[in-house]
């Protein structure tokens, strides 16, 4: 039998965003269901099928290790969090460099109207180190994707700013399998005072 630990498919959270529209609040600690919204995302990469979770801290990481209990996972600093998403991006990536993982699903701690039934979806879609896969809401590009180790170091040359891997998607959209799951998810973000009405 297999180490649990030796899945291709690792989760990759980003958590490291400082909700500038939130009044400076990290959104990992933001609350959802009584509890931090980076351990609601975590449950969520492992309800799926992630038994490996890195999860990228940059706005309030020293708060989020205090208060946010997250056992089993990899926690990755990211000191540069403050210029964008790709930077995430970047770290997370480079701290899967090491391990047996052959491919990435990353998801935003953003983002909790995506849950396990979305993303056990584009999991299945998984098919290799070569898969590009992306959850479609009404057939738009979204969260979470799938990126095999093929494309690892070409994604973390292209991500910059809040950008994240769109250049590289765009640049290769045909090779990307698209998994619809406008039925079973909401793919909001939260951004600003107005979407906290999505935390419970």
């Amino acid at each position: 039998m297999t180490d649990r630990n030796e899945q291709p498919v690792a989760g990759l959270l980003l958590a490291a965003g400082g909700g500038r529209r939130l009044g400076g609040r990290p959104k990992a600690l933001l609350e959802h269901r009584g509890r931090p919204l980076v351990e609601h995302a975590v449950a969520v990469l492992r309800a799926a099928g992630c038994t490996r979770v890195h999860v990228v801290l940059g706005a309030g990481a020293d708060a989020v290790r205090e208060r946010a209990e997250l056992p089993g996972c990899v926690l990755v600093d990211n000191p540069l969090w403050e210029q964008g998403m790709g930077t995430s991006l970047r770290a997370g990536l480079d701290s899967l460099a090491g391990t047996t993982a052959r491919a990435a699903l990353v998801s935003l701690v953003d983002q909790p109207g995506i849950g396990p039934e979305a993303v056990a979806r584009v999991l299945a879609a998984h098919r290799g180190e070569s898969s590009l896969v992306s959850a479609a809401y009404d057939g738009v590009r979204g969260h979470p994707v799938l990126f095999g180790a093929a494309h690892w170091a070409d994604i973390a040359a292209t991500a910059t700013g809040d950008r994240g891997a769109r250049a590289y998607l765009k640049a290769h959209e045909q090779e990307i399998t698209l998994v619809e799951c406008g039925d079973v998810a909401r793919a909001y973000d939260i951004d600003t005072e107005a979407d906290l009405v999505h935390l419970e």
